[in-house]
């Protein structure tokens, strides 16, 4: 039975206090018994976060008590067990890192599109359908008929739209829709493409979280899993937990199928990142994945589990 409420919330809103959050934030967190990572900017708020049912109710009241934060866009789920190994509180420059200060989804960004209309947008011929999550997600699960970048990391977008441009492929006269995993990089690169002149610009309100939730599986034009930023790894329909696991020595997400590969180890390696690894870090995985197997074996956590992904 899954026991642990999982919260995945943003808000871009101008937040110019936002240094002096930090530590009340962190210290209630831990009061409430509640993991995971939170983001803090002059351009809003952005993290994910897991615990008991009653400590994510207490932190969400308190994130929509404080100043801009009323109207917080948040997205709950469920997992078997705690999903985070411990509790960040970070200032950033940029909640989701694009670099280019001057993008301000917080005055102008695309239309946004429930779920329950999303199929009918992307339907249409003339739409053209872009996946701005990065190449290790998309290669998890993806919209059919959806464009992948094939970006490493969403600073490398901006960069991405203008080739496409040159191509003939976007240009501000032809409609766009945008999506990714909960919203917060639609929101972005819409901004940035309503910037650039785009009118009919549309993202999937709430995101890929939102439409596993709310679309029943007969009805989906997913393809695949959604691939998350917690010990989860993959999520599917209902946002019930999914079946890829993730390689401590490359934090790449592992599918069934990769983990037949004569290269998968558990804890020591996969085909993609064998041979990219000496024979004496081999050895010291082998080591950390010897110790995280003893502290399963008594009940506790090892330090050597943890890890850190971001969706920048």
């Amino acid at each position: 039975m899954s026991k642990y409420r999982v919260a995945a919330l943003y808000k871009f809103v101008r937040l110019p206090q936002f240094q002096q959050w930090q530590a009340p934030l962190h210290a209630f967190c831990q009061q409430n018994g509640v993991r995971g990572t939170l983001l803090l900017a002059a351009e809003g708020i952005n993290g994910t976060i897991a615990g008991p049912s009653e400590g994510i109710d207490a932190v969400l009241n308190y994130l929509q008590g404080l100043p801009g934060l009323s109207q917080l866009d948040y997205k709950l789920s469920w997992a078997s067990k705690q999903p985070f190994y411990r509790l960040k509180v970070k200032l950033k420059r940029e909640i989701v890192t694009m670099g280019l200060p001057e993008v301000d989804p917080s005055t102008m960004v695309g239309e946004y599109v429930e779920p329950t209309h999303w199929n009918a947008l992307i339907s249409q011929a003339n739409t053209v359908l872009i996946d701005v999550r990065n190449d290790y997600e998309v290669a998890v699960g993806s919209f059919e008929g959806a464009i992948n970048p094939q970006t490493e990391s969403f600073t490398q977008f901006p960069a991405w739209v203008e080739q496409q441009e040159a191509k003939g492929i976007l240009s501000p006269d032809k409609p766009v829709a945008m999506f990714c995993t909960g919203g917060i990089r639609c929101e972005k690169s819409t901004s940035f493409l309503r910037a650039k002149g785009y009118e009919k610009v549309y993202h999937l309100q709430g995101g890929i979280l939102k439409y596993l939730e709310a679309i029943q599986p007969a009805d989906s034009r997913w393809q695949g899993e959604c691939f998350v930023f917690d010990e989860r790894v993959s999520v599917v329909h209902g946002l019930a937990e999914g079946s890829y696991t993730l390689c401590r020595a490359c934090r790449y997400p592992l599918s069934a199928a990769d983990r037949q590969s004569p290269y998968y180890v558990k804890g020591i390696s996969c085909a993609k990142c064998y041979h990219k690894h000496s024979e004496e870090k081999k050895r010291q995985l082998a080591e950390r994945q010897k110790q995280v197997e003893l502290a399963e074996q008594r009940n506790q956590e090892h330090v050597g589990m943890q890890y850190e992904l971001k969706a920048g």
